[in-house]
């Protein structure tokens, strides 16, 4: 009797010990958060701008970070790296020549002309048919390209426009889409200097340099003609003088792929219980930043060193506490700023499947709190996680402002549009954003370590409690006709993103907003957006100035490539959200 009493009680202390025994969560400190940041923000990490020597030095210093915690390696091959493609690339290989056909002596590269570096790698032999600037302006009447036959040539055309065609404007893909189109193997593009492979990135599938006017001078030689005669002809005339000139050259490219590549960067705590371990909560931040910006460091210790700073904190401390039910993943994702790039790429690679990711916490400008409350949005983007925040933010005492939508420029939204419920952190912009004073010393310590704090009492509840429901809520980008009747015309919105600092001359969007203007056309990440309506577009300004005077509600013709293929469609614009 006194035996069977006292086995009970014997097992309620071994539970009760072994519960004491589990170690509390303890948050990051605020020397300890600061101290990282520093670290992110030093000369050496160069601004930490994405494919770029400072930015690998950052991912790696992380990597150690997290190998130092304890985390298990979630990238690519046991590695803590996730590598992706920030831009495409090409160096020049051997074989790459120009030269007239049956000559011995060929141009000299890098001097005389160079490839373009989204050529295509062939050979082509054949005679030279010169087509002026290579322009079609119907407003104008004038076609370059309709009074000579092009079909399995080689064009040479002229840089630039039609000095009497005022106001006309045209581009080197502009160029080379029309060469396509008029059936020549391959384009040569005189100028007066010659662009880098990384400024001719952008593919189009047509064998393609720019060439000096001595170089092309060379060439013509046995022609008897000479560039400046055939541009005083074309000036005089004033009407196109295009035809065939009898020379005949062999061009070949051959370049090797030399993409600029980035990483993000993944630690994983697996979960411990058998039931819940193949479901995963995400905790990420991005870690780069703009890098040098016309020789100025942008050091990034708000955006994003301060989340990236409180992940690798958090890291440390679940480590230290041991596994939760669920599986936690830390995700630094790189390549944000040019579009959201390295969240994109992990959306479609995930450590553990986007079906099974609980919910997403993105931290992304967390170090200026001070005495305002801290944002946490998208608290409606998962039933349940609503009450999830207030009762942590309760318990510490934090002061919160709750926002139902999880729409923004972060990295979460990539986890939201593919079906993940999130969370975004924010403390607010401010007037070093993306500007050289955005300095380690100006932030808030204290209050990241308060941000961290509630973001680890939100993960432990969520590791280990209810799953919450994915909701699909409403955009706030209403289309036009949804608002025609407010009266007032808004400005115009298409729906795309690109790295405004990428150094080719096209504009390759990296981000395509869903359900937007864009969208809807059929556009897609890794286009390159060439013209918009009459108006060229080679970077984000001549996207901005081709829609400043657009409202919602105009239709648009766009012309674009994808695969070095040129297509057109339309597009109806948006109101700005």
């Amino acid at each position: 009797m006194i035996r069977r009493g006292v086995t009970p009680l014997v097992v309620f202390l071994l539970l009760a010990s072994l519960a004491l025994a589990r170690p509390t969560l303890v948050g990051p400190s605020a020397s300890e958060l600061q101290a990282m940041a520093e670290a992110l923000t030093a000369p050496a990490m160069e601004g930490r701008r994405a494919g770029t020597p400072g930015g690998d030095l950052a991912a790696r210093q992380i990597a150690d970070w997290l190998k130092e915690a304890g985390l298990r390696p979630g990238g690519e091959d046991g590695s803590f790296f996730q590598s992706f493609v920030v831009a495409t690339g090409a160096r020049i290989a051997t074989g790459t020549t120009l030269r007239s056909a049956g000559g011995n002596t060929p141009l000299e590269v890098g001097r005389d002309w160079m490839p373009h570096g989204g050529s295509l790698g062939e050979l082509v032999t054949g005679e030279i048919v010169f087509a002026g600037y290579g322009v079609t302006a119907p407003e104008a009447r004038y076609d370059d390209w309709a009074g000579v036959d092009a079909r399995e040539r080689i064009a040479l055309v002229l840089d630039g426009a039609p000095p009497h065609l005022s106001g006309h404007s045209t581009i080197r893909l502009d160029k080379l889409i029309a060469a396509r189109r008029a059936g020549a193997r391959a384009l040569l593009i005189v100028a007066d200097r010659l662009p880098t492979l990384v400024a001719t990135s952008a593919s189009v599938r047509i064998v393609s340099g720019t060439i000096t006017a001595a170089g092309a001078d060379a060439l013509l030689a046995p022609a008897g003609v000479s560039t400046k005669r055939l541009a005083r002809a074309l000036a005089e005339r004033r009407a196109p003088a295009s035809r065939a000139l009898g020379a005949r050259v062999e061009l070949r490219v051959a370049l090797e792929p030399a993409d600029r590549v980035a990483v993000n960067v993944i630690g994983v705590l697996p979960g411990a219980d058998p039931q819940r371990a193949a479901e995963a909560v995400v905790l990420g931040a991005h870690y780069d930043h703009l890098g040098l910006v016309r020789g100025t460091l942008h050091p990034g210790a708000d955006d994003n060193a301060s989340g990236t700073a409180v992940v690798v904190a958090l890291a440390r401390s679940f480590a230290a506490l041991g596994p939760l039910d669920r599986t936690l993943i830390f995700a630094l994702f790189g390549a944000e700023e040019i579009g959201l790039v390295g969240s994109g790429h992990y959306v479609r690679q995930p450590s553990v499947s986007i079906e099974r990711t609980v919910a997403m916490l993105n931290f992304d400008m967390v170090g200026r709190l001070g005495q305002s409350p801290l944002t946490v949005a998208g608290v409606e983007s998962g039933r349940g996680l609503r009450q999830v925040v207030t009762d942590a933010a309760a318990a510490q005492s934090t002061s919160v402002t709750l926002r139902d939508a999880p729409f923004g420029p972060s990295d979460h939204s990539r986890f939201y549009d593919a079906g993940a419920p999130v969370l975004f952190f924010h403390t607010g912009s401010h007037a070093d954003y993306h500007r050289p004073g955005d300095t380690a010393d100006k932030l808030d310590a204290t209050g990241m370590a308060r941000v961290a704090l509630l973001g680890a009492h939100i993960a432990e509840r969520l590791a280990g409690g209810a799953r919450p429901t994915y909701v699909a809520l409403p955009r706030p980008s209403p289309r036009w006709h949804e608002r025609r009747e407010a009266g007032a015309a808004a400005p115009a919105f298409l729906g795309v993103g690109a790295d405004a600092r990428d150094e080719s001359d096209a504009l390759r969007l990296t981000r395509i907003v869903p359900e937007s203007a864009a969208a809807r056309a059929g556009l897609r990440e890794g286009d390159i957006l060439v013209r918009l309506g009459d108006r060229t577009v080679s970077r984000f300004e001549d996207l901005t100035a081709a829609l400043r005077g657009r409202q919602q509600g105009d239709e648009v013709r766009l012309l674009y490539l994808r695969d070095g293929v040129e297509h057109e469609t339309s597009a109806t614009l948006d109101a700005r959200p």
